[in-house]
Formats: structure tokens, sequence, C-alpha cells
């Protein structure tokens, strides 16, 4: 949350090892999103109602100015039941202490739900009626639901008599989250706002399952609490997710100083247990993205926060390269390694013919790269025109040439390419349209055994004859966030090679397919540490 001129970060945390367990609400806050310090832990499991885990939850703000905790506790008899904390001195502008309320638990699982499946509330939103509402995730006869709650002073709750919304598509649902989004603008709402003057809004219902985080979009009435979705669960086209690759349980929050919206993700290990213990942690957060209607109105978009150029130094530049059918081209005076915890690595590139380029310098760094089409004639054929991205990544990955792709990145290289990532597209060509493919395949990332490398993959919402074909990656130790077609699409991965590291680590743009494309313009930025401490 941001409250009086500091963000606050409360996440799930293990305080006495780096698996699973003890599960308590650490806390860190900042002043810019980008440089953080670690207060005292916030919750630890210490009462009857959630000795056996501080489970996931949300703050709100309420009209006195007072911030609130609403978070699910796991009681004696491993029920999951809601629980209230607040601020236990309101002149700490550090707000480092917090009391949990006397009269917890605030609910309890209903009668006909699982006790095991009532988790995680959301952010709370003020109706017409001057009364709170949230939501609570879970499953109503196998259906994934939002319970939705009312209240008039966020302590006493009633269960409504309809959910918010439930699907037979889908069972559980986790991490529920609620708000409101504008038409024709990057501005984000205060999560209460449900009307704005000349102004259409949706609201965006995203739930956790399936070990993704899918989203819908409808009109919410404030009077009635309807939710009319434009397309359910699993129905859309394309089946809507913040993030194609490892990317769980995330949250958002509404950044009044800047008026945005943020969304920060876990994103979990994919390396073992006895390496979390080597490494003493596991598990990390996404670098918080700014989160919009995208203009076509029926997506959200998502794009790292503008705050990440305060890191940007050293600048290089280059221009009009081509690329072959069948090359590659390393950039010379760039290591994307891995890097130390408070290191960051961006990189950024954006496809389309005449726009510009940026590219990466150093272990941490800012990269935009623009390529340039002759032509789209003779881009391949898909047969089918509604095909599983990710199949379609794994089919037709890295190494298997195309037309047009596969090009892009290959990030945390080894010299001799045993060790690589690739972050990658291919335009297809369907009847008189274009589809482009946007891939990431960490199947070659790491010699290391016992390694999940999966290869994900996902569709972009644009014409590359009328519109930029963008890519900009994150890459930060073990982790590389793409946003791809300027955050229409977004893919996360974890990636542990054991060659490809340090001075050994390189980065190469790429053309797999048969095609030529120009290098037009690249631009890099050098990255300052960011401070964590």
């Amino acid at each position: 949350m941001y409250y009086k001129g500091v963000y606050h970060f409360f996440y799930q945390h293990n305080p006495y090892g780096p698996l699973w367990g003890n599960m308590s609400w650490a806390h860190a806050i900042s002043h810019d999103l980008i440089n953080w310090v670690h207060l005292d832990i916030a919750l630890v499991p210490n009462e009857p109602y959630d000795i056996n885990g501080c489970f996931s939850g949300s703050t709100t703000i309420l009209p006195s100015g007072e911030p609130a905790i609403l978070y699910t506790g796991v009681d004696a008899n491993l029920h999951q039941v809601q629980n209230l904390a607040f601020p236990k001195n309101m002149s700490d502008p550090l707000l480092n202490e917090w009391v949990k309320w006397p009269l917890n638990p605030i609910l309890s699982p209903p009668d006909e739900i699982d006790p095991s499946f009532y988790r995680d509330p959301s952010t709370g939103w003020m109706g017409a009626d001057g009364e709170w509402r949230v939501v609570i995730g879970t499953q109503i006869d196998h259906q994934g639901a939002a319970i939705l709650y009312k209240s008039k002073d966020f302590r006493s709750w009633n269960r409504s008599l309809s959910p918010l919304h439930l699907s037979n598509i889908t069972t559980f649902w986790e991490c529920p989250d609620f708000y409101p989004v504008i038409f024709n603008g990057k501005s984000g709402l205060d999560t209460s706002v449900t009307s704005v003057q000349r102004k259409d809004i949706r609201h965006v219902l995203k739930a956790s399952f399936n070990y993704q985080d899918y989203y819908i979009l409808g009109k919410y009435d404030p009077l009635s609490d309807r939710y009319d979705v434009d397309a359910d669960f699993m129905k859309s086209k394309g089946w809507l997710r913040y993030d194609y690759g490892r990317f769980y349980a995330s949250k958002s929050f509404y950044d009044g100083d800047k008026k945005r919206r943020i969304l920060w993700s876990w994103v979990c290990e994919g390396d073992t247990a006895p390496d979390a213990i080597v490494k003493g942690w596991s598990g990390l957060q996404t670098i918080p993205r700014s989160i919009w209607l995208s203009k076509n109105e029926d997506q959200l978009v998502q794009w790292p926060v503008k705050e990440l150029e305060k890191l940007r130094t050293r600048k290089v530049h280059f221009e009009n390269k081509k690329l072959k059918g069948g090359s590659m081209i390393e950039i010379s005076g760039i290591t994307a390694s891995q890097v130390t915890k408070s290191n960051l690595v961006l990189i950024q590139l954006f496809y389309f013919k005449g726009q510009t380029t940026l590219h990466i310098q150093n272990n941490t760094a800012d990269v935009e790269i623009t390529f340039s089409f002759s032509n789209l004639k003779h881009a391949e054929v898909l047969s089918a025109e509604v095909v599983d991205p990710q199949i379609l990544c794994t089919q037709k990955n890295a190494t298997t040439y195309g037309k047009f792709g596969p090009f892009g990145l290959l990030v945390l290289a080894s010299k001799d390419l045993t060790e690589h990532t690739a972050v990658f597209f291919r335009v297809f060509r369907i009847a008189n349209s274009f589809r482009v493919l946007m891939c990431a395949d960490s199947s070659r990332s790491s010699l290391k055994p016992f390694i999940d490398k999966p290869i994900y993959g996902a569709f972009l919402a644009l014409d590359p004859r009328y519109a930029k074909i963008s890519l900009r990656t994150l890459i930060d130790h073990s982790i590389v966030e793409s946003f791809g077609g300027e955050g229409l699409a977004c893919i996360t991965s974890r990636v542990y090679p054991v060659m490809a590291v340090g001075e050994q680590a390189h980065l190469y743009a790429f053309n797999n397919g048969t095609q030529s494309l120009s290098i037009s313009s690249l631009s890099a930025w050098s990255m300052k540490k960011a401070q964590i401490v």
C-alpha cells in the first residue's frame, strides 16, 4: 500500500528458514518502489486463530486514515478464518508495529464451505450505500468463487446472498483481486471508485488457480453488486492471464501519489529444496508493474514502473545492423549475467519498421532494440486460428527455423550456446491477417540437474503491419521477466545457469528465420544497484 509518502510491502515469509512454513507477514518500506528497507515482521502466528499460519490478505485505508490489515489465519483446528490487525502507533510514520484485533476471528467458514478453502480477503471497497465490501476466495459445490461480504465499520461483516462471481469451469480460487480500470488512459483508480465523470470504466476480477493468475473484465453495478462479465474464465480468447510464465498469487494496489495501479506477484523457484537451503532463501517478487486497460479495451497492459529508469547510468548506442536469416550477433561489451541480489538487469526490445532500439550494458542494464522488416508476405501460414501458444512455442522453439522468426534475444548464454535462455517472436499469416507469437524458452538454460526448464508462450494482440512488435526483458540473477507488445503479453521465467555466469554470460540478438531483418537502432544504459537493506 501507499501510505503518507511511503510504500509498504507485506509478504509471506518464514522467519526460520528458506522453505515453506511458519507463515508470517514480513514488512518492508520504500519511497520509490526500487530501494527498500526491511522492518520488523508485522504479523506472526501466535494466537489460537492463526497459530498455524498468518496467510495472505490485504490492506485497506479507512476513512479515518487508519490502515487495516485483513488476513487469513489458520487456527488450531486447521480451519481458515479471517482476522484484522491495526497499527499500534498511528504517529509512527513507518507503521513498524501492528496489533491484532481482540475480537478475532471476525469471519469463519460457512457451513457449506470446506474450511481448508476459505482464504485471501481482498482490499476493501466502499459502495454507494457507504458500506464496505471485500471478497474471499473459495469454492462452492466444486466451483471457484469469490464470496462477497459487507460491513459498515470494517469490523462486523455479513455475507451477501450471492457471491460476486463463480465459475463452473474452475475449482478453488486463491488470492482474488477486484478493482476498476478506466477507458482511454493509463491512470489508475482507487479501489472504491465505481464511476468517473465522462469516462467508462470496467472492473477486473483476478483469481489464482491452476498455478496461473487469470483475470476477466466486466461491468460492476455498485447498487446491486452485480458483476456482468464480458467473457468468463477459460472462455475468453486466449484465456486472459497477467503473465504466461511462472507468476502466481499476485496482488495489486492503488498508488494515490502517482494515480496508478501497481501489480506485484510472487515467483516461486524452479530448482530444488536442497538448493534453497544452500542459498538460504527461496521465492521472490516481480519488479512492480503499472497496469491499465488496453486501447482495444479487451485486455490489460503491464509495464515496469518508471522508477526503474532512475537506475540508468552509462549509455551506448548503434544503428542499422543487418541480421541475416540464420545469424546472430553478440552485443559487444554487454554482459547480461547473473547479478547480486540487489542488482538489476533490464533488456528492452522493440521490433517495428522505423522504430528505435534499446540495449543492455554490463551486469545491469536497460535495453531497447528495434527490428525492421521488408515485408510480411512470405510469413509462414498458421493452419489453425485457435492454437495453444505454449504448445506452439514448444513445437517451434528457438532452434526451429521459420520465415519471420524465431528472432529475439539469447540471454544468460554461454559462449558456445550450451546454456542460453531464448526470448523471441514468430510472425504467422492466417488468411489475410497475421498473428504474432511470443515465446520464452528455458529448455537450454542450465546444465544443472533437477531444474524445471519449461517453454512458455503467448499471442500478442497486435497486427505487425501497423504496430511495433516489442519485447522488454528484465533479468535479475535467476529471474527473466519479458514484456511483449509494450506489455500486451508478459512471460516470467526462472533460470539457473552454471556456465553462463559472471564474465562467461553473453547476450546475443539472433534471427533463426529465413527472412533477413534489420536492427535499425540500439540504445543501452548500464544500471546502478538498487539498495535493499
